[in-house]
Formats: structure tokens, sequence, C-alpha cells
């Protein structure tokens, strides 16, 4: 917290409510992190892409972001291989799109779920990132 009083020891409230301010605002900087949302393979070999958007999510948190990664959600209750509930966890995935800020894309290969994706943020207007699967940006 800075001091009350200027440099010759007199109380200076002006400055002292702007150094406030300052720190009210930086603080609030810090505590805001925008909403992401991870977009990687899930089908196929979904062990190892399961491990791979895990490791995306975290990325995304470490880098001051909140990571939505709907393929690690739904298939907890959805079957991906039953194609109306695969179809309901692309709709679910699309709602939880429009909260979030941008979209990030990891890897090299674009599934057929993930170009649905992609065309739906486009669609919306999203910011789009792309990544590599070691967490690299990409420009595009």
């Amino acid at each position: 917290m800075p001091d009350y009083k200027n440099a010759e020891g007199y109380p200076d409230p002006t400055a002292f409510g702007a150094f406030c301010a300052i720190e009210k605002e930086e603080k609030a900087l810090r505590a805001f992190r925008p909403i992401v949302y991870i977009c990687s393979p899930y089908a196929g070999d979904v062990e190892n892409n399961v491990a791979a958007a895990r490791r995306y999510s975290r990325f995304a948190v470490e880098t001051g972001y909140i990571p939505i990664a709907p393929h690690l959600l739904f298939p907890q209750f959805l079957d991906d291989t039953n194609p109306k509930e695969r179809e309901l966890g692309l709709l679910f995935g699309n709602a939880l799109l429009s909260k979030c800020a941008e979209m990030w894309v990891f890897g090299d290969r674009i599934s057929e779920g993930m170009d649905a994706e992609i065309k739906r943020a486009v669609w919306k207007g999203h910011r789009i990132r792309y990544f590599t699967e070691a967490c690299e940006e990409v420009p595009r």
C-alpha cells in the first residue's frame, strides 16, 4: 500500500488516491481470466487425445486463461460412438463456444468434429489461434 504522505512528509490525498486506484485496477486485471475453447481431436486414439487435451487445458491455465474442453467433459456421460449422442455433444460444445473469448486449435490434424467447431467459431466471429502439439503458437 502506498504511503499517503509525499516525499516531504505532508499528507497528499490526491496522489494517495491515484496510487490506490492503480493498485485496484492492477488487482482486477490479474484476477480477470478470459475463457478459451480448447479444440483438439477426441475420436480415434481416445486415450492419447484425452491426455493431450488435458495438457492443452493446463497450458491455458498456466498462461492466464480459463479453458473449456467439451471433449473432456461430455464423454463422461455421453457415448461418442452413438451418432445421436455425439451430435448432442457437438451441440453442447457450440453452446459453450458462445461464452468463450477465443478458440485455440491444437495439433496439425483437423478432425471432422474440430472442423465443425472451427466453422462455427468463424461464423460467430471468434478469434481463432492455432498451436502445435507442443503448445507453440503458429501464425495463420
